[in-house]
């Protein structure tokens, strides 16, 4: 992390000034702003730290020393760097609109256009079953979070690299990444026999599982062959983990099924495998691809990793707490094929029925419906609600090594929205 110094600020600077800076001073400020500034920005090429009239910065041997002004004391200002950021929880009290996904990742919105563009081609036109198999889940309402993820990370740790242009491979990293996320999904709705995905029908349910299975083996060796050719070992070891970690996932996740002793670390543990792992390889390659130092990418592999569990805890609780058309599959349904997720971890500590109904695999009438509702009874969700927090926060933090700005602003509210979910 870089190390600042603020002092002699001057009350006169615009929020752009401050926001050039790295340091963390809790203000308060136009987040519209920033992200109009970062994208005009992007268009004209310049993302270092200079152009913003006033600042001086010294970037040599990373220290970043900026001169802004306030009516605060140099005292109050080191106290409020050392504090830190304030929890989520903290964050969410503060006057605030909900965030939408389209305001979110409006600063990279031309990089996510280009990589939809590139998507359908890298598949492999030469395979006109696959293709059409693969453009279901891809045109199936995806968030594309994955691949803009990895655009945010790469272009805020560019800033700190001096990097004034994304590389070839930071653009081909957010393509594999969204190939092996679209090739796990196929997988996984084989596994688990699904029907829906996104309110649309399954590729196995339109084109059977043998295609489903050979789209998805498909995707991912061509992830794997794009992967080769950026020809960096670093980050094909990262990646390829991840393919592992998939396997290993749904392992664990089939050998604890309707096992009501199963805990809250090894929920996590898999959660990891089937979920934060792609999301902190996606950040943490973006960094490498940056030049940023090891500690920068590591802070960008916690970041997505924390992300990553607290995106997976509550798309669990979500799937107590709202229905089959605002969920695009059965309300339940990982529940119902034995999948203990956090809130049922945490209601099997105060519901000794729960345990009885479960162990029968619902096994009598409306059993799954009375699960739900002492799921929801005992306080299951509102403590994985709190969980979910606990990593977002985390996250949080692990944002501080970033200069502050648009896009560190957008990887912030990531963390926001996940939560917002199910407010």
């Amino acid at each position: 992390m870089m190390s600042m110094t603020c002092h002699n600020l001057d009350s006169s600077r615009t929020v752009l000034h401050v926001v050039a800076c790295g340091c963390y001073l809790n203000a308060t400020f136009n987040r519209s702003s920033v992200r109009n500034y970062a994208k005009s920005s992007c268009k004209s090429g310049s993302r270092g730290y200079g152009g913003g009239g006033g600042i001086d910065v010294c970037r040599r041997r990373g220290i970043a020393r900026c001169r802004v002004s306030s009516t605060r004391t140099p005292e109050t200002l080191r106290n409020e760097v050392a504090q830190g950021p304030p929890p989520v929880s903290e964050l969410k009290k503060g006057s605030r609109s909900p965030i939408s996904l389209t305001n979110l990742f409006e600063v990279v919105a031309e990089d996510l256009g280009t990589l939809n563009q590139n998507l359908q081609t890298i598949v492999g036109a030469e395979n006109p079953l696959l293709m059409s198999a693969a453009e279901q889940i891809f045109g199936a309402g995806g968030k594309r979070m994955r691949p803009a993820l990895v655009f945010l990370v790469s272009r805020a740790t560019a800033e700190l690299a001096g990097l004034k242009e994304l590389t070839m491979q930071h653009r081909r990293l957010a393509e594999i990444i969204e190939m092996i996320h679209t090739a796990s999904l196929i997988h996984d709705d084989v596994l688990d026999d699904s029907d829906m995905r996104r309110g649309k029908e399954t590729v196995h349910q339109l084109y059977g599982t043998r295609v489903a299975v050979l789209a998805g083996d498909f995707m991912f060796a061509q992830s794997s062959w794009y992967l080769a050719n950026l020809e960096n070992l670093e980050v094909i070891k990262l990646i390829s983990q991840v393919i592992k970690d998939f396997a290993s996932g749904e392992i664990k996740q089939a050998s604890s099924l309707f096992d009501c002793d199963v805990e809250l670390e090894e929920y996590l543990i898999k959660s990891y495998y089937k979920t934060a792992s792609l999301i902190a390889a996606s950040t943490k390659g973006a960094a490498i691809f940056s030049g940023v130092d090891s500690g920068v990418s590591q802070k960008m592999y916690e970041y997505g990793k924390n992300l990553g569990l607290s995106f997976q805890v509550i798309d669990d609780i979500l799937d107590f707490t709202q229905s089959a058309e605002q969920l695009g599959k059965p309300a339940g349904s990982d529940l119902v094929k034995g999948n203990l997720t956090a809130p049922v971890i945490f209601a099997l500590e105060k519901e000794p029925k729960l345990r009885d109904i479960i162990e029968s695999e619902f096994s009598e009438p409306n059993s799954l419906d009375e699960a739900i509702g002492l799921v929801k009874s005992s306080g299951g969700i509102e403590r994985a609600q709190e969980l979910a927090k606990e990593k977002a926060d985390l996250a949080i933090q692990n944002l501080q090594c970033l200069p502050q700005g648009a896009f560190r602003l957008a990887l912030e509210d990531m963390v926001m929205f996940n939560l917002e979910r199910i407010d």
